[in-house]
């Protein structure tokens, strides 16, 4: 790579919104799902003496406008559902000479698509990795994926990022503002589907973390920390230890995402008396991952009944829990597993449920490459994986029109104008009772009933979004692109040639091949043996 000494000008977008308009929901939440990754190379790009030009995308902004017209190198961050927004925007930035680099969720899943589109695409992302892309900062005959070795041992403090955690939150429409913090990489579990699965574990340092909270505090009249963690709380009394110091007088109210076997009526009442208002648990399954829950030989009833207890334990003292669902895994079959989650909300009201499909994004999950194997993936367009718009996975108990005749049922029941009440009744406090509303109304509720019952009757009536679903035809039906249109708006006219598809078996077809190449040099040095 060429050395570039010079002082860029520095574009970094975090896409938030993989729609080019803005819904009710966008208005309350978009403005806080900002990650930490693209403000920490913001960080480390004035570290390294650039300019930097920092925008959080929620679906309304234009770059091009945002931006001056000499940059010199512009970053986006994407998860893969906004991967068709991401390639419509670097087309439109390497059309005017200025280099383009990915990094986030979609460039760990889906590299090989990206470089397509992109002149770097980045895995993991240290410090060192940012300088060298920078050292070059040029248009790439090919694009180029690179990655660093793993995580970053550390992250720049709040204090450093403040500023563009400021742009961030003017978005939000809503006194509901919640500022990004983070205490640990990687997970501790194994769940075979899940992206941070294979990454090992890694707290960060708890000295900095007191420190960002001391210095939330101090800067923010009403502050709302929204825990970044794949898990949070792994190592409970070191976190709960630091936060408590940091809180003391109790302004600082937090939001986190954490598994059952963690959430012991001691450990829920500290979080509680340390300001956390929001849980987000992962239920995922009753018939299998049991490692979360501490449910392990239970009847898929008999586990249900366990955690409809300990949701409603935690209820009684935090008021805002999200339980998080995976529908359609293998160990799925017939009608037990949504009957029962039906149960399960009539005898847990204050719970909001979130039903993700079961997905296989590329090659981040180690299922992945079985499914891919067992040739179960479907073409989906990046922008359908966003866990409830697409199953890019067909399924292995269900045919398609029975499963989503199960999905909408289900979704129905849990949000009938009877279901909303309840959990309205069984919800403390105005914030957490309107956020259960608004997205039982926006996206999440009455916006799923009426996508999934579309869906479904195509597939009941038209043969090419039949033929699509059985794996007969990989020409993508109508319905998507012309929905995909609508979404982009006048990016649409951006998007690359060919960037609708991506080869869904790279993941297979890479493993394969060096598993070729493993044998062919195996083979070399036995017959030079």
């Amino acid at each position: 790579m060429a050395q570039n000494a010079r002082k860029l000008k520095i574009g970094i977008i975090d896409i938030v919104s993989a729609r080019r308009k803005r819904t009710l929901y966008g208005r309350v939440m978009h403005g806080n799902l900002a990650s930490i990754m693209p403000q920490s190379v913001a960080v480390w790009c004035e570290e390294m003496g650039h300019e930097t030009h920092f925008l959080c995308f929620t679906g309304v902004e234009n770059p091009r406008e945002d931006f001056p017209d000499d940059i010199d190198i512009v970053f986006i961050t994407a998860f893969t559902q906004a991967a068709q927004l991401a390639y419509a925007l670097s087309a439109q930035f390497r059309k005017r000479g200025v280099p383009t680099v990915l990094g986030g969720p979609h460039a760990r899943c889906y590299p090989e698509d990206a470089v397509n589109y992109f002149d770097y695409v980045l895995g993991f992302t240290d410090k060192t990795l940012i300088a060298d892309v920078l050292a070059d900062a040029s248009i790439q005959s090919s694009g180029v994926a690179l990655a660093a070795k793993s995580h970053p041992r550390t992250l720049p403090s709040l204090r450093a990022r403040w500023k563009f955690v400021q742009k961030t939150l003017e978005k939000s429409a809503t006194s509901f503002k919640l500022v990004p913090m983070i205490g640990s990489l990687g997970c501790p579990y194994t769940c075979s589907f899940c992206i941070d699965s294979p990454i090992p574990y890694q707290p960060l340092d708890f000295a900095q973390i007191k420190d960002d909270l001391l210095f939330l505090k101090a800067n923010s009249p009403d502050p709302i920390v929204g825990w970044h963690d794949p898990n949070f709380g792994v190592r409970f009394d070191d976190y709960l230890g630091v936060i408590e110091e940091a809180n003391h007088g109790g302004r600082i109210r937090h939001v986190a995402e954490s598994s059952l076997s963690i959430l012991s009526e001691p450990h829920v009442k500290r979080m509680a008396a340390a300001g956390f208002g929001g849980i987000l648990p992962g239920i995922e399954s009753w018939t299998g991952l049991d490692n979360k829950s501490k449910t392990r030989g239970l009847s898929p009833r008999d586990k249900m009944l366990k955690i409809s207890d300990h949701v409603n334990m935690i209820l009684r003292h935090i008021p805002y829990l999200q339980a998080n669902f995976v529908l359609g895994l293998d160990d799925d079959e017939g009608d037990e597993p949504f009957e029962l989650t039906k149960e399960f909300l009539d005898r847990t009201p204050g719970a909001f449920p979130a039903y993700s499909l079961f997905s296989a994004f590329g090659e981040a999950a180690p299922l992945n490459l079985e499914l891919q194997k067992q040739g179960r993936i479907l073409p989906f367009p990046h922008h359908f994986l966003n866990n409830n718009q697409a199953m890019n996975v067909k399924p292995k108990n269900y045919e398609w029109t029975d499963f989503f005749d199960r999905l909408i049922d289900l979704t129905r029941h849990s949000f009938s104008l009877k279901a909303i009440a309840a959990r309205a009744g069984a919800t403390q406090g105005w914030i957490p009772k309107w956020l259960n509303v608004v997205r039982a109304v926006s996206s999440e509720g009455f916006g799923r009933i009426k996508y999934h019952s579309e869906v479904v009757r195509r597939l009941r009536a038209d043969p090419q979004m039949r033929a699509f679903f059985e794996q007969e035809s990989d020409v993508l039906p109508s319905f998507y692109r012309e929905r995909m249109k609508t979404d982009l708006g006048d990016l649409w006219e951006d998007l690359p040639e060919g960037a609708l598809s991506h080869d869904p078996y790279a993941y297979s077809k890479k493993a394969a091949a060096k598993a070729k190449a493993a044998e062919i040099v195996e083979t070399a040095a036995f017959t030079t043996a």
